[in-house]
């Protein structure tokens, strides 16, 4: 199954922003076994190293703006990237190494120009801030054919709403990473897998 086919199927992108690796490890570990499949880390390389080899884990790598990063980020098991910024040099790179790419974009214009890029998956950031759920709306109603992806600040119930307004999935981080201890992440991510299931 392609990628984005298993994101669309998932429909909850996971991400965890975390600089002390033994917590982050321990958080992917909470996500995996709540249900959430696919990892976004920014947080130290070692860590992707050491998920992306976790059971049931698709490990993508946040915060990618050079090639450099990219390469260093598929050396140690992700599969996918992502990137604050969209930009020719990591679209080029993603083509050349068959990776997935998840570039991010703030504007309609900049989500058209990604697809127009092919990129199937745009991430939109940081959509709180340019209006939720109803921003979603408004960018998806003349452009259906966009893959959006709204990340930022979006809360566990809200999830539901984002994909009934066209977004393929939804990123959530704090508001799972937050909830305080391991047990406490899992029953976190149960619950949010069961809002989307």
């Amino acid at each position: 199954m392609k990628i984005i086919d298993i994101i669309k199927k998932e429909k909850i992108y996971g991400i965890i922003r975390q600089d002390d690796p033994e917590v982050a490890y321990e958080t992917a570990r909470a996500y995996l076994e709540g249900g959430i499949k696919i990892l976004e880390l920014n947080c130290p390389i070692e860590v992707t190293k050491k998920v992306s080899i976790l059971k049931d884990a698709i490990v993508s790598q946040g915060g990618i703006i050079t090639t450099v990063q990219a390469h260093k980020a598929l050396e140690n098991g992700a599969k996918i990237i992502s990137s604050p910024i969209f930009q020719t040099n990591l679209t080029r790179f993603a083509s050349c190494y068959s990776t997935f790419l998840i570039p991010t974009a703030t504007t309609p214009n900049e989500a058209y120009n990604a697809w127009r890029a092919r990129m199937p998956l745009v991430k939109i950031y940081p959509v709180d801030e340019m209006g939720g759920v109803d921003y979603i709306k408004d960018m998806v109603k003349p452009m259906p054919f966009l893959g959006l992806l709204p990340c930022g600040n979006v809360k566990l119930e809200e999830i539901r709403e984002y994909i009934k307004a066209g977004a393929v999935a939804v990123g959530v981080g704090r508001e799972l990473y937050d909830k305080g201890s391991y047990n406490e992440i899992v029953n976190a991510v149960k619950n949010a897998v069961e809002m989307v299931r």
